[in-house]
């Protein structure tokens, strides 16, 4: 997924390859992954980082956007489904701002959401349905749809909010008003469709490149949500910046860590031999 990093300031015509070897002089372990040197991070400011992956000393590495959101969301899982060629991420299911008490299917400020969580080894084997976490998470844009002032006329395809605003898991969800089965059949996990209002912009740099990266929030019920898209593929598709008021609608991976919600190493010790 190469092309995610122009959502980050790595323009298309980006040598990845020149860019994994000089990274790997600037880049750090990341935490609950795999073997050391095998899952590096470069820092690239304000929360913004590459990440690397390997496995088992392959010749490529995968590289990919990650951003650490100061926002954490509560999220009840629904389910947790692993990734057969990525043994370090999951994919999450759930229903984000859920009540303390009662169904959040049923709660207007509750909304589905699938993201890819990185730290999946933080995870103990098994989690109850309805269990919270609390992740935070960033999304980076796959498709761009529109992006102006809102248009009451553009049709609704998840969960509906306040003021004409919509978000659900690409692919849908299944009747009941749980998620379709796997996820939406061959739709990529970890994405959603949303329709969301802009309410922020702050403008980042990348140190590499010394491209413009466009940090976007949204508004969710709970917390708002960090967006970023390629300023080049918008060009392209002659969409226009994201502006505060304005409704940005697409689709987009989301991909974040879990910040909260589990036993500590020593309750779980308890648990399992008490």
């Amino acid at each position: 997924m190469d092309f995610l990093l122009e959502c980050i300031g790595f323009p298309p015509d980006h040598d990845f390859d020149d860019l994994a070897r000089a990274a790997r002089g600037h880049a750090e372990p990341v935490a609950w992954r795999g073997p050391a040197g095998e899952h590096l991070r470069m820092p690239l400011g304000h929360g913004l980082e590459l990440r690397m992956d390997r496995e088992r000393e392959a010749a490529t590495w995968s590289l990919y956007p990650h951003f650490q959101s100061n926002h954490r969301l509560r999220v009840a899982i629904t389910d947790l489904v692993g990734i057969p060629d990525s043994p370090y991420d999951v994919i999450l299911h759930g229903w984000a701002n859920p009540p303390v008490e009662g169904d959040p299917r049923l709660a207007p400020d509750s909304y589905p959401i699938a993201a890819v969580i990185t730290d999946a080894r933080r995870l103990p084997r098994r989690l109850e349905v309805g269990h919270v976490l609390a992740v935070t998470l960033a999304g980076f844009a796959l498709d761009v749809e529109f992006s102006g002032p809102f248009d009451p006329k553009r049709p609704a395809r998840g969960r509906r909010l306040d003021g004409g605003a919509w978000i659900g898991p690409l692919g849908g969800f299944a009747s009941g008003g749980g998620f379709a089965s796997g996820g939406g059949g061959d739709a990529p996990g970890g994405c959603v469709e949303l329709s969301l209002p802009v309410t922020a912009r702050r403008a980042l740099e990348n140190p590499v490149t010394r491209a413009a990266v466009e940090l976007v929030e949204v508004e969710l019920p709970g917390r708002p949500l960090a967006l970023f898209a390629s300023p080049w593929q918008l060009a392209v598709d002659g969409l226009a910046t994201p502006r505060v008021g304005w409704r940005l609608e697409g689709t987009f991976l989301l991909t974040g860590r879990v910040a909260g919600g589990l036993a500590s190493p020593t309750e779980r010790l308890g648990a399992n031999f008490g």
